[in-house]
């Protein structure tokens, strides 16, 4: 006897249930694998600002180390500069561009100075000096332009003379020697309203009397700040400031002095006299002379990465040589030495 077929039904599959029970474990080793990724990196990056800042201030240090040994070192520079020039005033006579003082330095290699053996000092062979001195008295004073609080007329008329050679406005003379008179007066007129420029101490800051930035530029090898009334020294003057100095000289007259003083510096003001044309004015000695107080220090340190610029004016009386004010710059030697475009 045939037993009678059974159809089993079987209830149906959850498909989505059975997909997601498959599908998980794969999820979550995908979650794990991020968040292993999202810590690596976050370390890595922690790591990396960690060893920035470690660098960048053993950096800081090392170029403060750097500005300080240069700020040592181009004191001394000033110091030796003093000595030079004190020992030329204990030998007295006049000041010309054949004296030692006048012999600028190159760059040279620091460790050509120093006597030591190699190995004793962290300065290296990448240390470079370099400076000059230059005499003050050799350009026009702009603080001679006011005696007392008055405007002095041979002097106004000397810039004249050199604004008209250089190709500059006479407005621009008048307004500086109008905010001129301002500082030494402290307040010219009764307006109180008025304001009273700075008095400036060096040649840059001359635009604070109205000159504008061309015009500086092209006076900065002429003229010069210096805090009291001074001579022009006729053996170190350019024969642009000569001609301007000199009343009814010209172009010619002031080149031929500067190529006689080449083959013999003058000693007197009675040998310039000999060599000036017929007609030529009588020379003043509180004008011109063949001597010099006040000169200017320039000196240059190139230390690794780092370049320090100073600038000083110093003042010499008899074999006292004192300083008058020093300004220093610091700058990137890499930048400095870039090639411009």
């Amino acid at each position: 006897m045939m037993r009678p077929h059974r159809q089993e039904i079987h209830a149906p599959r959850d498909r989505s249930l059975g997909a997601g029970l498959v599908r998980r474990p794969t999820r979550q080793r995908g979650v794990a694998v991020l968040l292993a990724m999202l810590t690596v990196a976050l370390v890595a990056t922690l790591a990396a600002t960690a060893m920035w800042q470690q660098w960048r201030g053993v950096d800081i240090e090392a170029r403060e180390r750097e500005r300080l040994q240069a700020g040592w070192i181009l004191t001394g520079a000033l110091d030796w500069a003093r000595l030079i020039l004190r020992e030329d005033g204990r030998s007295g006579g006049p000041d010309h561009l054949a004296e030692p003082w006048s012999i600028e330095l190159r760059d040279t290699r620091l460790t050509t100075f120093l006597a030591m053996e190699p190995g004793t000092s962290d300065l290296g062979d990448d240390t470079f000096l370099s400076g000059h001195i230059t005499d003050a008295q050799a350009r026009l004073n702009v603080n001679n332009l006011i005696v007392g609080n008055r405007v002095s007329e041979p002097d106004q008329q000397a810039f004249e003379r050199l604004f008209d050679a250089l190709g500059l406005a006479r407005s621009e003379l008048d307004a500086m020697v109008a905010n001129l008179q301002l500082t030494v007066a402290g307040n010219g007129s009764q307006d109180d309203s008025r304001p009273v420029p700075i008095t400036p101490r060096r040649v840059e800051q001359l635009r604070w009397l109205g000159l504008s930035a061309a015009s500086v530029a092209t006076l900065a090898p002429y003229v010069t700040v210096l805090p009291t009334r001074t001579q022009v020294n006729l053996n170190t003057a350019d024969a642009l400031v000569i001609e301007a100095r000199i009343p009814d000289l010209d172009a010619s007259d002031a080149r031929n002095l500067v190529a006689a003083r080449a083959r013999t510096p003058f000693r007197t003001l009675s040998e310039v006299s000999r060599l000036l044309p017929a007609g030529a004015a009588v020379l003043n000695p509180s004008e011109v002379g063949v001597a010099t107080r006040f000169f200017e220090i320039r000196g240059r340190l190139r230390l690794q990465e780092t370049e320090v610029i100073e600038h000083s004016l110093v003042q010499r009386n008899g074999i006292m040589v004192t300083t008058v004010w020093r300004d220093r710059e610091v700058s990137d030697a890499r930048a400095s030495s870039a090639p411009t475009r």
